[in-house]
């Protein structure tokens, strides 16, 4: 038994000491979701662990102020903190409520491309059903700190879902008159819900 204890130490100690490659990062982080989805979990439960997953895996901070884009430089430090929260619970909650819908999804990483120091595209497949077709998944992965990468973006199908993001609260601050405060609203608005 104690040898067994001193093994697992010492896998754990390599397996933390050592970079991480985007890819394999990827196809573990989309296991670990699979595998909740695919318990007996209520839809609650499902969401309470997805949450646990993307607090450990997807860069919201860094997500949440690319898709304020140019209003973050006209935000005071209270709206600045003030959004972080509503954004990161805004984010929380959108994702976890959207993937518990899914029924054990398989994703298979096809390959990747680092594009710098500190990014790498992922590509991945989300396997086709006899209800869905196959769906291109493109993974954009924060590598600046190898020993902790961070999920920064999504591309489904071509389509980047942080631009996307981008633009829909570009909107809603200028519908208002550039105020951000009415961004913040409607992030507290549809995390209560």
């Amino acid at each position: 038994m104690k040898k067994i204890v001193i093994l697992l130490l010492l896998v754990l100690n390599f397996t933390n000491s050592h970079s991480i490659e985007a890819d394999v990062f990827v196809q573990s982080t989309v296991n670990r979701a699979a595998e909740t989805l695919g318990t007996g979990l209520t839809k609650q439960e499902r969401m309470n662990e997805l949450k646990k997953i993307a607090l450990e895996t997807v860069d919201i901070k860094g997500i949440g102020f690319y898709s304020l884009g140019v209003h973050r430089k006209s935000a005071t430090e209270v709206q600045k903190l003030d959004y972080e929260k509503a954004f990161s619970e805004y984010f929380l909650q959108s994702f976890s409520s959207r993937l518990a819908e899914y029924s054990n999804p398989i994703i298979n990483v096809d390959s990747k491309k680092k594009i710098n120091e500190n990014y790498t595209i992922v590509s991945s497949t989300l396997v086709a059903t006899d209800k869905r077709p196959a769906v291109k998944i493109d993974w954009r992965i924060y590598t600046k700190n190898k020993d902790q990468p961070l999920i920064r973006d999504l591309i489904i199908e071509g389509l980047s879902l942080a631009r996307t993001q981008k633009e829909e609260f570009n909107s809603i601050i200028l519908s208002a008159d550039g105020d951000i405060n009415a961004l913040i609203s409607k992030l507290i608005e549809f995390s209560s819900n």
